[in-house]
């Protein structure tokens, strides 16, 4: 039967594989037809919604990408020494050879060696969380997962904490970042190896063992905090709330390689989620290997999520608000929703450090704490409005 053939009349039955046989599916005779079929039930699901979405997708990123250069530049110029508009540009483009001119000392040294740097990490950071969270709700098919749920930022965070506590400094100033690197790396490996059994690993037993992990590594930070001195238990306190005022270009550095080498492997996965959406099985019968898929995209969004907690301590709801808003305005596909999260991400990181640093001038306000203060209520909307549209979670 072809898929132009018509379905068959009421009464008849049409030839359909065993539901208890799951050891060995019937393949369909052509993946490429199946997988037009597939694409064609979607299409017509949602005829009038396509074009929309596909032509809001460019309006989309270009926003995006406008409203990030806007608040780059904002953030260059503005702060306790202000830097007007035109003077950032002049300076920039004297220092890659396009023009402009340079300005004073003293301003060239608070642009080049404080606010860029600054700005940049607050791009590479937002970008990972918000890329990060989009794949970790692909690979989960739930929209209120976030990077945190399997342990990564909780790992990160025993790393530096124990590296803070016990006054190691075995590699410099680099001693905290490396060891919040290492220990998030660490964490998901775990949690992905305690997960498994009989050769699959499972999203909930996943999700429970990443719960209870986040749970002794909250028991450990503890115990690291009790031991510390006080100058140690603020240093803790501080990391852990989250900022970016201790930002340099060798921390830029050192977030760079596993940012870029995240965000330029996560699209390639964009088509697969696309199909796992479907659900395992029929993903499976359109040659997604689930298994594959599911450990490759857990160790991009370790990678993604350690290098930007080690750089700038626990951010949070970044990765899970993110996805969802542009999930809400251009639908669930993920060839758009993956780099876009990774805009969005640096969009709104860029515009939290700058609403950080201003807001109450000349005190900062902790990154972390901004995020969380403006992300829960928003996650509060987003549980009512799920459950009003399910109609109740029972």
């Amino acid at each position: 039967m072809t898929a132009l053939q018509k379905p068959p009349r009421e009464g008849e039955t049409a030839p359909s594989p065993d539901p208890a046989d799951t050891t060995a599916p019937t393949p369909p005779a052509d993946p490429a037809d199946d997988a037009s079929v597939v694409a064609s039930a979607s299409a017509s699901s949602g005829a009038e919604a396509a074009p929309r979405r596909r032509a809001a997708a460019p309006v989309l990123t270009a926003s995006l990408l406008g409203v990030l250069l806007l608040l780059a530049l904002l953030s260059a110029g503005i702060g306790a020494y202000e830097i007007p508009l035109g003077d950032v540009l002049a300076s920039v483009q004297h220092r890659i050879g396009l023009g402009g001119h340079a300005l004073d000392r003293t301003a060239e040294s608070v642009l080049w060696n404080i606010r860029l740097p600054r700005v940049v990490l607050a791009v590479l950071v937002g970008a990972s969380l918000g890329c990060a969270g989009a794949l970790m709700q692909g690979v989960f098919g739930n929209p209120l997962a976030e990077p945190g749920v399997i342990g990564i930022s909780a790992g990160a965070a025993v790393g530096a904490v124990g590296a803070i506590a016990l006054g190691l400094s075995f590699l410099g100033n680099w001693t905290v970042t490396v060891c919040a690197f290492v220990a998030g790396l660490a964490t998901v490996l775990l949690v992905y190896a305690m997960s498994r059994s009989g050769g699959r690993t499972e999203v909930v037993t996943l999700i429970l063992t990443g719960i209870a992990v986040n749970a002794f590594a909250g028991a450990l930070i503890g115990l690291f905090i009790f031991f510390a001195d006080n100058a140690q238990v603020t240093q803790i306190t501080f990391w852990q709330l989250g900022s970016l005022a201790q930002a340099t270009w060798p921390k830029v550095l050192a977030v760079l390689p596993c940012a870029l080498l995240g965000l330029a492997v996560a699209p390639f996965y964009a088509r697969r989620l696309d199909l796992l959406a479907l659900g395992e099985r029929p993903a499976r019968h359109l040659g997604v290997d689930v298994e594959r898929l599911r450990v490759a995209l857990i160790l991009v969004v370790a990678l993604l999520t350690a290098a930007a907690v080690a750089v700038a301590g626990i951010i949070t709801f970044v990765g899970l608000l993110v996805p969802h808003l542009l999930r809400m305005a251009n639908g669930p596909g993920h060839r758009f929703l993956v780099p876009g999260s990774a805009l969005g991400g640096a969009v709104v990181l860029t515009a939290g450090d700058l609403a950080a640093r201003t807001a109450a001038a000349p005190a900062e306000l902790p990154l972390g704490v901004l995020t969380a203060l403006l992300g829960s209520p928003f996650f509060f909307w987003l549980l009512r409005r799920t459950r009003r549209r399910q109609g109740g979670w029972a």
